[in-house]
């Protein structure tokens, strides 16, 4: 096992089958529990890996139950030719390059207009870090209180921090998958 900023790595390959699931709007990958416990981490974990021999490279998401799920974006569902209930094979590999997350526009506004001491933080925190805000922002379905942890963010790092605290990093924080912290069964 290596370490990379906070997450530990293991060099070990994961490989598992598994069936497309839907939730709502999002396709997704359930992990097993056997894979997931070969993971570094019950929280976000950055990996690469191949879903039926189609490449990708993403971060997994905690399922708030110890386990893990990867959310299935269209370009990979329409060059794998993924539908809902096919049975798959994954194969995994923690990486310690983290992907950039996609900045949602309230978050990259709130950056554009921040003081320089802001945006140099932001620059210079890792992408893991990156990922740690983008999903704190997005952890809520309540448009004031987004707008609130946005503000948050913004003073937060003002005053030096680099990460946000005080939320459980195990827990599914996607508003529209999750029921109390965890991932929704239903399909």
């Amino acid at each position: 096992m290596t370490t990379s900023g906070s997450q530990k790595t293991k060099t070990a390959t994961v490989r598992f089958s598994a069936t497309i699931d839907t939730l709502g709007s999002s396709t997704l990958v359930r992990l097993p529990d056997q894979a997931s416990r070969q993971l570094p981490s019950r929280g976000q974990v950055a990996v690469r890996g191949s879903i039926n021999g189609h490449e990708f490279r993403t971060v997994l998401e905690p399922d708030g139950d110890k386990g893990h799920w990867m959310k299935i974006d269209p370009g990979l569902r329409q060059s794998a030719h993924l539908n809902p209930d096919d049975h798959v094979t994954v194969t995994l590999e923690t990486t310690p390059n983290w992907p950039e997350p996609e900045v949602p526009e309230d978050l990259s506004a709130a950056l554009a207009s921040a003081p320089p001491k802001v945006t140099d933080i932001w620059d210079d925190i890792t992408p893991m870090a990156r990922w740690e805000w983008v999903r704190w922002i997005n952890a809520t379905a309540n448009p004031v209180s987004r707008q609130r942890r946005v503000e948050v963010t913004i003073s937060k790092m003002s005053s030096g921090k680099r990460r946000p605290c005080c939320f459980d990093l195990s827990a599914c924080t996607d508003p529209t998958l999750a029921k109390n912290g965890k991932l929704r069964q239903e399909t």
